[in-house]
């Protein structure tokens, strides 16, 4: 079953082909400890953006290789993308913003991208 999210206003949605996650991903680098994020991570063509894409806004920073989509309306960040550690092009979701997910279910993986 396809996962589906949004920003919080719904400007920025998305769907996402597979099953649900059964987990995610906390990084604790300087941006995901600050928005909170809980990722999931897919290749780039699994994912499909609806909405209004002049809504979209995308930061950047260190190595430039994830680009941060977040909304210019409501600033809940939903989605984003980049570069795999394969050289791939990779999707990610922000699965505070999909919908139907347990998050007190999921398996987290800690991540320590401060070290990076």
């Amino acid at each position: 079953m396809p996962v589906t999210g949004s920003c919080h206003c719904g400007d920025l949605s998305y769907t996402l082909a597979g099953d649900a996650p059964t987990g995610a991903m906390a990084c604790n680098c300087s941006i995901c400890r600050r928005k909170g994020y809980l990722l999931h991570f897919a290749p780039a063509d699994a994912l499909t953006l609806h909405g209004k894409a002049e809504a979209a806004s995308v930061y950047q920073f260190n190595h430039h290789n994830i680009r941060h989509t977040f909304c210019k309306t409501c600033g809940c960040a939903p989605y984003g993308g980049g570069t795999g550690p394969d050289g791939k092009e990779m999707a990610a979701i922000n699965l505070r913003c999909a919908d139907g997910i347990d998050l007190d279910a999921l398996q987290i993986e800690q991540f320590d991208g401060a070290s990076l």
